[in-house]
């Protein structure tokens, strides 16, 4: 069981977190080369939760432990055998849905080689996650070839309860591997 607890950043963010992330419940015993994924965040309270999952990634087999020189958009898109945005916030879905690359990380969605995974982890307020456009927006991703992990309902950081939480942690790592065991970069013992 990984766990871990996180401080607010500020009077608005809400109470401190704490999160328990139980272990994968596939055992993996090897990999066929070094795993490359890109993880890209957004401006959403959800990215409190990066830590975690960062460190979770780190923790499967064949995951890289550093990147050794500055690289631009398109060295990132043919380094990275995978993307994870979490969270994705709305405007970044926007964004992206639009094709709007003003940043290094819609750079990078923008020229990514749709050939391999891109998973994007929603994460808004409530009324944002249920204005018709998100859902339009989310559609469009889903048309790219790009994976949804949707969010959950929960009580959000400013206060209110219902969808717009990104998904917990250990379901964004749960897919990667899952999606890992399916292209043949892990082996499952």
């Amino acid at each position: 069981m990984m766990s871990r607890t996180c401080g607010s950043p500020g009077p608005d963010a809400g109470a401190a977190c704490s999160e328990s992330v139980p272990e994968s419940g596939a055992a993996i015993s090897s990999v066929k080369k070094n795993i490359h994924i890109l993880v890209g965040a957004t401006g959403s309270v959800a990215a409190l939760k990066l830590p975690l999952l960062v460190s979770g990634l780190l923790a499967i087999p064949g995951m890289w432990k550093r990147l050794s020189d500055p690289v631009l958009h398109i060295d990132l898109r043919r380094w990275a055998d995978m993307l994870v945005v979490a969270p994705l916030d709305a405007n970044t879905l926007g964004k992206v849905a639009s094709g709007i690359c003003d940043n290094l990380l819609t750079s990078v969605i923008r020229a990514w080689d749709r050939t391999k995974p891109l998973l994007f982890c929603p994460a808004m307020n409530t009324a944002m996650w249920e204005h018709p456009v998100t859902a339009q927006h989310v559609e469009q991703l889903k048309g790219f070839g790009y994976i949804e992990i949707p969010c959950v309902a929960k009580k959000l950081a400013c206060g209110d309860e219902g969808l717009g939480a990104m998904a917990e942690v250990y379901t964004i790592l749960e897919k990667v591997k899952e999606i890992l065991l399916e292209r043949d970069l892990l082996h499952q013992s």
